[in-house]
């Protein structure tokens, strides 16, 4: 084994078109560059027919037999960022065992292999980012950047101050405090029965403003995210889409390259 991840090495060291191979499954939407890491360590990573055990290792993209579990990766032929309005009633992912419609049912004519950056619940609608740029998607998905996410959600009943206060100073979950929020009650001052909260946060824990919510006494009602990141457009529609303009791609990448979150 050892001689022939010798001889992979060897042969694509010359190269000047040599990658690594963990970045190489993450550019071609197959995992982020963590969970490629742990492919390659399982042995399910094979080069030229050679399972690869170790870290580092380089190939070439366009020459090298580069497979998962038997199936043959290549390297996407080009880079895709798509911002999705994603209406409720989809699940956020390629496929889903029981059936149910995906995302993907909704990028009509999109060929490239991509793949949604974290996760909306099936009873939330959005705005949600799908690309095949692994380094990206792992950047931006990445505690330590701690990249905005804001959210709009209507509640039950209008909250107080102190219910205001405690979204925005932590909520214990999980047996950890969520970090520091954003919050504004928009609709403050009004006879309404429900209020409605603007809420910025910069983790991504599952359901974590719903639970953030229903832990202050005011369960959400209704629920969509505004802005990922600095993206944001109030012109799409539930189930339309469109391509990120190079200005915002740049922009993710500048903000998601900080680290903003120390634990």
């Amino acid at each position: 084994m050892g001689a022939g991840i010798t001889a992979v090495k060897r042969r694509v060291s010359d190269s000047t078109e040599s990658v690594r191979l963990q970045k190489i499954l993450s550019q071609a939407g197959v995992a982020s560059r963590r969970a490629a890491e742990k492919l390659i360590a399982d042995g399910r990573v094979s080069v030229n027919g050679k399972t690869i055990l170790t870290m580092g290792v380089k190939v070439d993209p366009q020459k090298d037999d580069v497979r998962v579990d038997g199936s043959r990766i290549k390297a996407a032929a080009r880079l895709r960022y798509i911002l999705l309005y994603k209406p409720t009633g989809f699940v956020t992912t390629r496929s889903d065992p029981q059936r149910r419609r995906t995302v993907m049912d909704l990028l009509a004519g999109v060929r490239d292999y991509v793949y949604p950056v974290g996760r909306l619940d099936y009873d939330t609608e959005g705005l949600l980012l799908l690309t095949n740029d692994g380094d990206l998607a792992a950047r931006l998905t990445h505690p330590r950047h701690g990249v905005a996410r804001t959210y709009e959600a209507k509640v039950a009943g209008m909250p107080d101050r102190e219910a205001i206060d405690r979204l925005r100073t932590g909520i214990p979950l999980d047996g950890h405090r969520t970090l520091p929020a954003d919050v504004m009650l928009l609709n403050e001052g009004r006879r309404d029965s429900a209020g409605v909260l603007r809420l910025t946060i910069r983790e991504g824990r599952n359901r974590q403003v719903r639970r953030m919510c229903e832990a202050v006494g005011h369960p959400v009602q209704q629920l969509k995210r505004t802005k990922f990141g600095s993206l944001s457009d109030r012109r799409l529609r539930p189930g339309e889409w469109r391509e990120l303009e190079p200005r915002e791609i740049q922009n993710l990448k500048v903000e998601s390259s900080k680290v903003k979150v120390r634990k």
